[in-house]
């Protein structure tokens, strides 16, 4: 592998893996009205917001950190502008007090935030938020990425405009991707020059280990993780499915506490993170192997979705599994033949598992997913996968991860609208 597109790899891999306070779709809503009303440059007196489908989805039922359990997009815009800073990028509400939110609660009750479907765009994630104050108004627009913003005006004044090019279309082709090149990356990467992954490994687990004190969400991951739990026993699948589902159930619930995201979303992070760390303690794997093994899976992991899209119809933990499996395998001693068939299992077992936005049962998916990452990783170190004879599985690994994106991001687009629908129509 060249220099030149090792480099490369690495911006992105670095681009990717985050930090994140809070569920990425509104605490992005919250970004862009953070940085409508600092180009206003007062707190407004009405904010309208619109929003494309998928990130309204989202954004409906999930907490938001610092509100003491608050969930949806009103205390999330209303934060953004009262207490917000732009710079602190996904981290935008760590400032968040009680003074603030009931601030914001007042500014709700008020009914100075509107929100609103935005119409006739093909974008699947799309914020525009439009603050108002007297006669001054301020527009904020991001697109394509939760930070990525494209458009910025104040009054008739154009500050900035990108829309014409929406950064995550462009990257795809910046490098192409395919398995083999991820493999080897990971692979054959100088470790000093990866090794920073491990902080994703330091935070998740952190986030995991806060949930298991604390009646987050559902508790699943508490649950699993409890000594009296005799269905499941004391054992590293345990472990793995206990530690990953305790640290969503702590972010789907709204705790302040911050996870390494992978592609913009905190669970696809701590999919493609915990079960390997989890796996390599109780494997008792050396440190260098964790590292590689980490960036296996959070390589692949966005490689998929720079196929698939930011937000689908399709459950990121989908995707973030599959990385996961990629990671284990290679843990388990598999090369990258194994490798592949871990992927070929992956996506011949969990295709079609829908996004119905982000929620404290968002868990439950994931510990779906990682249970399969898992038998998926197990039957590939034995050579065991499922052949091109069966449903979408192709022969060449990377047309079965383009097939996986076909089917998610244009297959299920029908399928996202009647999901919507069925969530914005309850009584």
């Amino acid at each position: 592998m060249e220099r030149n597109e090792r480099e490369k790899i690495l911006a992105i891999l670095k681009r990717e893996v985050v930090i994140t306070i809070g569920c990425t779709e509104p605490i992005a809503v919250a970004l862009c009205a953070t940085k409508a009303k600092e180009v206003l440059g007062k707190i407004p007196e009405k904010i309208t917001v619109f929003l494309s489908a998928n990130v309204l989805k989202n954004a409906m039922g999930v907490g938001i950190p610092g509100t003491g359990g608050m969930t949806g997009l009103p205390i999330a815009i209303a934060l953004g502008t009262l207490i917000g800073k732009s710079e602190y990028q996904l981290e935008v509400l760590k400032d968040s007090s009680p003074e603030a939110v009931e601030a914001g609660k007042k500014m709700i009750d008020n009914k100075n935030i509107n929100i609103e479907l935005k119409k006739n765009i093909s974008e699947k994630l799309y914020i525009e938020v439009v603050c108002e104050s007297g006669k001054n108004s301020a527009t904020a627009v991001i697109a394509g990425i939760h930070t990525n913003f494209v458009y910025l005006k104040k009054d008739n004044k154009v500050l900035l405009d990108k829309k014409s090019t929406i950064q995550n279309k462009e990257e795809v082709s910046v490098i192409e991707f395919n398995l083999r090149k991820v493999y080897d990356f990971a692979m054959t990467t100088a470790i000093r020059g990866i090794d920073f992954i491990l902080e994703s490994a330091r935070i998740n687990k952190a986030a995991a280990e806060v949930s298991f004190k604390v009646n987050y969400g559902h508790g699943l991951g508490k649950m699993l993780g409890a000594v009296e739990n005799r269905i499941m026993g004391d054992n590293i699948f345990t472990a793995i499915l206990s530690y990953t589902s305790a640290a969503c159930d702590a972010r789907m619930a709204g705790a302040m506490i911050p996870v390494m995201s992978n592609s913009g979303s905190g669970n696809q992070g701590i999919a493609a993170t915990l079960p390997i760390v989890i796996y390599a303690e109780k494997n008792r794997n050396t440190e260098e192997e964790l590292i590689r093994a980490l960036v296996l899976g959070h390589l692949t992991s966005i490689y998929i979705k720079q196929y698939l899209g930011r937000l689908s119809a399709l459950c990121g933990c989908v995707v973030a599994a599959t990385g996961t499996s990629c990671g284990l395998v290679y843990l388990m001693g598999g090369k990258y033949e194994q490798v592949s068939y871990a992927v070929k299992n992956m996506i011949a077992n969990l295709t079609g598992m829908i996004c119905d936005g982000a929620k404290p049962s968002c868990s439950m998916k994931l510990t779906s997913g990682v249970s399969t990452a898992v038998f998926s990783a197990m039957m590939a170190v034995e050579n065991k996968y499922v052949s091109s004879v069966e449903g979408i599985i192709d022969d060449d690994v990377d047309k079965c991860i383009r097939n996986l994106a076909q089917i998610g991001s244009e297959g299920m687009a029908e399928t996202d609208k009647y999901v919507l629908n069925i969530m914005t129509h309850k009584n």
